[in-house]
C-alpha cells in the first residue's frame, strides 16, 4: 500500500518538475504491455479519494497496451483510452531509459488524461480528470501492473 502512495506522489512530483520542459524523448521504443488493475482512486461527489481494489470493481486490465516513441518528438500511447489513443498530440511527452510520462487535454481544458510507467518495475499510473473548470472536478487514478508482452510466459 505504501508503495502505491509512494508511486504515486514520485510521480506526481515528476510530473511538476517536467512541465518545463513539455517533450524530452531520449529514446526510441516500440512496446507491448499486458497491464492487470491492481487498485483504483476515486474523487467525485459520491467518494472522496475512496480506493476500490480490482475485487471490487467491475473492470478489466489492459491485453495490449502500446508505447512508441521516436527522437525527438514523437509519443503515440494505444490501448488505454480511447482519448490518449486518438490523441494526436500529447501536450507532455517524456521518454527516457527509466520512465515515460505523458499528458493530454481536451481542446476546452476541461478534461485530461496522464499516466506514468515506469519500465524496470512495470508500475503504471493513469489518471483522468474530468471538469477540470468546475469546483466539482471528479478524479480517477488507476494504477495497474504490467509485464512486456515479449516476457509474457
Amino acid at each position: 500500500m505504501k508503495k502505491y502512495f509512494l508511486s504515486i506522489f514520485i510521480s506526481l512530483l515528476f510530473f511538476s518538475q517536467t512541465f518545463a520542459k513539455d517533450v524530452s524523448i531520449n529514446e526510441n521504443i516500440d512496446l507491448e504491455f499486458v497491464c492487470d488493475l491492481e487498485k483504483k482512486i476515486i474523487k467525485n461527489s459520491e467518494y472522496n479519494y475512496q480506493t476500490f481494489l480490482k475485487k471490487d470493481l467491475n473492470e478489466k486490465g489492459l491485453e495490449k497496451f502500446k508505447i512508441f516513441s521516436k527522437k525527438p518528438e514523437t509519443l503515440s500511447i494505444k490501448g488505454l483510452s480511447q482519448f490518449l489513443s486518438k490523441s494526436a498530440k500529447l501536450n507532455v511527452k517524456v521518454v527516457n531509459k527509466d520512465v515515460v510520462l505523458f499528458k493530454s487535454i481536451d481542446q476546452e481544458n476541461n478534461y485530461s488524461e496522464s499516466g506514468i510507467i515506469t519500465r524496470k518495475t512495470g508500475e503504471l499510473i493513469h489518471e483522468i480528470t474530468k471538469n477540470m473548470k468546475s469546483e466539482n472536478a471528479e478524479k480517477y487514478i488507476s494504477i495497474y501492473s504490467c509485464i512486456n508482452h515479449d516476457q509474457k510466459v
